[in-house]
């Protein structure tokens, strides 16, 4: 497999993401720089991080020491919950740059629109997100999360139309609505919990068309995310399946196997995470 398999998505600035990466969300910061290096030694040139997973050093310190230029490698991070106000949002910048230990990132991103708290005013923070990203230290700004309504309202009130939209999507809740408005506003969809915390790998419909296709039922979800056209960062911290998961560019699922895929859509009853319009988590 050669990194070169791997295809990029040219999001809404003219700038190019790696549509697989790799995802560090409950990597612990001890075993962080061990998975990091791995996957980049695999191959992998796109890094999905969150100030919430406590481990942005971590995903620096890796960078670091692989001897990849850094501006050959995508690095993505998260505003963490309980800094949605602008002075706090610059400040939690501030620190996720100094924790990475690099000038800018290549994508920055409001982690959850919460609704329910800071009397609903996340257009405030997103227009903080426009300053990193006029003075070049985010050189893309999006969202995660983020349900149509949230949207259209940025929309409304700011300038910047947000790069992505990292939301939940799998074969159990395929976010059809969402992901079309964004396909229809060039926002780009990135998928987090892409194999539905591995509740889709026991799918009988997915087990059968992996055996067709010769390859891991994990494999095949991940191929359905791309061929959808979405952003998707797996996690592990096995060193065989890291690899595995950057194996899905040596076989193809047919226009079939994907809309039977599709098929296994729940609506509201697939979702593993929390519903955006309610979730209010802040830590301490």
């Amino acid at each position: 497999m050669t990194m070169s398999a791997v295809p990029n998505i040219t999001l809404n600035n003219g700038k190019t993401i790696p549509q697989l990466g790799f995802g560090v969300f409950q990597i612990k910061p001890q075993d962080t720089v061990k998975a990091v290096s791995k996957a980049l030694e695999i191959g992998y040139r796109h890094i999905d991080t969150a100030e919430m997973y406590g481990n942005e050093k971590e995903v620096g310190e890796a960078i670091r020491t692989s001897g990849i230029e850094r501006s050959n490698i995508f690095v993505t991070s998260k505003l963490n919950n309980g800094y949605h106000r602008p002075d706090d949002a610059r400040k939690a910048f501030d620190t996720t740059l100094s924790e990475l230990g690099f000038d800018y990132v290549d994508l920055f991103l409001i982690h959850w629109p919460l609704p329910t708290l800071y009397n609903g005013d996340f257009v405030s923070t997103w227009k903080t997100l426009e300053e990193f990203y006029r003075n070049g230290r985010a050189r893309s700004i999006g969202v995660s999360n983020f349900q149509i309504k949230h949207l259209e309202r940025l929309s409304a009130e700011t300038e910047v139309v947000p790069a992505v939209n990292q939301i939940e999507v799998h074969p159990y809740f395929t976010n059809e609505a969402v992901r079309q408005y964004g396909q229809e506003h060039q926002i780009a969809t990135e998928a987090w919990s892409p194999i539905a915390q591995g509740k889709v790998l026991n799918d009988s419909t997915i087990n059968q068309i992996a055996h067709k296709v010769g390859k891991t039922p994990a494999q095949v979800v991940l191929r359905w995310h791309i061929q959808r056209g979405d952003i998707v960062f797996p996690k592990s911290v096995t060193p065989s399946r890291i690899k595995e998961n950057f194996e899905l560019f040596d076989f193809e699922l047919t226009p079939t196997d994907i809309s039977t895929i599709n098929a296994l859509d729940k609506g509201e009853d697939g979702r593993t995470g929390p519903n955006p319009d309610r979730f209010d988590y802040v830590p301490n």
